[in-house]
């Protein structure tokens, strides 16, 4: 009996001490785990992005499983999705603009020819919102059997764009080789 209480102790204590299922970062609220197309997934890494030293937006990255590996982390198989909470007043226009500038930072001629016509009906998409005022929820999924979702709150934004080379070009803003804030990086990939 002493030995299966020490042992129900021991069990309650560690059910006690698991991490929280959230993250809380600049006023901001993201779950530890979503569902995206009925598959479950889990929140890799959050960050804060600055620009001049202003915050601009909070982002969490959710993927099939952990990930320290942006090559691993764009390139595994499964939905995927990222979160993006923005922390000021911006214009549509301004988010879509430093996208694309993104996309182009981390890919060649011939790779930018391939996306153009996608970016160009993901910037009009984007645009089409005006605004996205502070505490605007933005979530960009990756849905295997249709594509990239843009999804504003809880609203869906336009039609899935197709090709999975389209969603890592967008992954590739935040954990590619030119990544907007290398900071940011390195906390989507759960390494800070």
């Amino acid at each position: 009996m002493k030995r299966f209480l020490s042992g129900s102790l021991l069990a309650a204590a560690l059910l006690t001490t698991q991490p929280a299922l959230s993250a809380e970062l600049a006023g901001t609220h993201i779950d530890d785990r979503a569902s995206v197309a009925g598959n479950e997934l889990v929140l890799n890494g959050v960050g804060l992005r600055t620009r001049f030293m202003l915050k601009v937006y909070t982002i969490g990255l959710y993927l099939p499983k952990r990930s320290e590996s942006p090559v691993s982390a764009i390139t595994g198989a499964g939905a995927k999705r990222i979160q993006i909470i923005t922390l000021r007043d911006l214009s549509a226009e301004d988010f879509a603009n430093a996208l694309i500038d993104g996309v182009r930072k981390n890919h060649g001629d011939a790779d930018l020819a391939n996306l153009q016509g996608r970016l160009d009906e993901f910037r009009t998409t984007l645009i089409a919102i005006r605004a996205a005022p502070n505490g605007t929820q933005v979530r960009i999924d990756w849905l295997p059997a249709s594509g990239t979702r843009l999804s504003i709150g809880n609203e869906t934004r336009g039609k899935d764009i197709p090709g999975e080379d389209f969603f890592r070009a967008l992954l590739r803003i935040w954990i590619g080789d030119k990544p907007v804030d290398e900071d940011l990086k390195n906390a989507l990939l759960g390494k800070r």
